[in-house]
């Protein structure tokens, strides 16, 4: 019997519980380790990630405001809560919201925290075995995040494809203007930047620079109008 394909708040919550698995597993001493975001400790993110839950879990987004707002809250959170207790409440909220309706609006940018995190959290623990990305949490992540680049950058001037995950057409930054250069409907497009997931969502959320991408060879950008170097990071 085929399963059905999972929903992205199935895939939401299954990642969740793949990083609430992971952090459960490490010792008093990892949780104080710092991880590669700066001012930040494992304990920290921890707390970072209930609050973010908490808000989806609530049927609301992402809470507004600057990173180093982010920051203090998360510390905060930190101070009062500790590493175990933190655990209990994620799973909890879990519980909440696993079977739970959720709105793409809060599904997507809540699968790029968890997924992104997951990865700062492996990148962070190098001794430690990686947390496992869920497949379809990293789609939903990788659509939500295409999606505000279409929004922001209206256009059909360049093709930007993370397969096998996503694909959207959008116009460029150049010099501080938007560029639509020539709209393409038909056959192959002039303007092609493809890259990984990880490369992707790094990029996108400001763990690496297009430049950086670009000159490692985890990007392939073809066209005078493939460049994303002015349109990222898409969120902080």
């Amino acid at each position: 019997m085929v399963r059905a394909r999972r929903s992205p708040g199935e895939a939401l919550v299954e990642q969740g519980r793949a990083l609430h698995d992971w952090l459960a597993d490490l010792t008093p001493e990892d949780a104080t380790r710092p991880t590669v975001l700066e001012g930040w400790d494992v304990h920290a993110l921890l707390a970072h990630l209930d609050l973010g839950l908490q808000r989806t879990a609530g049927g609301l987004g992402p809470e507004p405001g600057t990173a180093e707002g982010s920051r203090r809250r998360a510390l905060e959170h930190a101070e009062r809560f500790s590493f175990a207790a933190l655990l209990e409440r994620l799973d909890e909220t879990l519980d909440r919201l696993d079977g739970s309706p959720l709105p793409p609006d809060v599904v997507g940018p809540q699968a790029v925290e968890l997924v992104v995190h997951a990865d700062d959290l492996s990148r962070s623990l190098p001794d430690r075995a990686p947390v496992p990305q869920v497949r379809g949490a990293v789609g939903v992540a990788c659509r939500s995040l295409c999606e505000v680049l279409a929004t922001r950058y209206p256009g059909r001037s360049v093709e930007v494809r993370v397969p096998p995950h996503a694909a959207v057409q959008c116009s460029v930054l150049r010099d501080g203007q938007l560029d639509p250069g020539p709209t393409h409907t038909r056959g192959t497009p002039p303007n092609v930047v493809e890259t990984d997931a990880t490369t992707f969502l790094r990029m996108a959320t400001g763990r690496t620079s297009w430049a950086n991408a670009l000159a490692s060879g985890r990007v392939a950008a073809s066209g005078l109008r493939a460049d994303l170097s002015e349109m990222l990071p898409l969120v902080g």
